[in-house]
């Protein structure tokens, strides 16, 4: 992702908000799965959250890479399968967000062919508009589409916005200034410090 694009910054205490949020909805469902599987990166932490809520103490992972940092890659690969099956089992899948799809089309695709459930439902804190897959659960619908800025990934998304800004800029404030000016972005000014001191280091 190149020039300038609409962002929104997900603090941690959002984060853990809309995690309880999408956890109450899958409760009030009546769906009870016996896994929770993550799809990493992004889906580490609500996973974590959801199975804590949900008092499910099964849960794993694999990795699917769809972007590096804010660039996306033309095709979505799975970077760490599944390592074993869990047949006739009930599995949520869980991610941070669905923006076109194509990380929960491929995510099912895989566990159904690792796992051999009984059933999948898919669960995500936002949701957009964008998305050709349709989430069986979800905290947030986006319809105005915007790069989301989580709290675990801010030092990637905001290092990569700060090494296209040209020319370099010297101060604190001038980064401040560009990253509200052309990403709508207002960071905590401790975060942006620590963030600034880990990239110049």
């Amino acid at each position: 992702m190149t020039g300038k694009v609409r962002c929104e910054y997900i603090s941690w205490s959002r984060f853990y908000r809309l995690s309880r949020i999408l956890a109450t909805i899958i409760h009030d469902s009546g769906f009870k799965p016996d896994i929770i599987v993550a799809i990493g990166r992004g889906g580490y932490m609500p996973a974590r959250i959801i199975s804590d809520f949900l008092h499910i103490m099964n849960m794993t992972a694999f990795k699917i890479e769809h972007y590096r940092g804010t660039e996306k890659k033309p095709v979505a690969l799975i970077r760490y399968p599944l390592s074993e099956g869990v047949s006739g089992k009930k599995v949520l899948l869980v991610d941070d967000v669905c923006d076109t799809g194509d990380t929960f089309e491929l995510a099912e695709k895989h566990v159904e062919e690792r796992m051999q459930p009984e059933e999948i439902r898919s669960a995500v804190m936002h949701f957009k508009k964008t998305s050709s897959f349709v989430p069986d659960y979800y905290a947030v619908r986006i319809f105005k589409w915007r790069w989301l800025i989580y709290p675990w990934a801010a030092a990637e998304d905001i290092g990569e916005f700060i090494k296209q800004i040209a020319p370099k800029p010297f101060t604190i404030e001038e980064i401040r200034v560009i990253l509200a000016r052309d990403y709508s972005v207002r960071l905590p000014d401790k975060v942006l410090a620590d963030i600034l001191a880990l990239l110049n280091s």
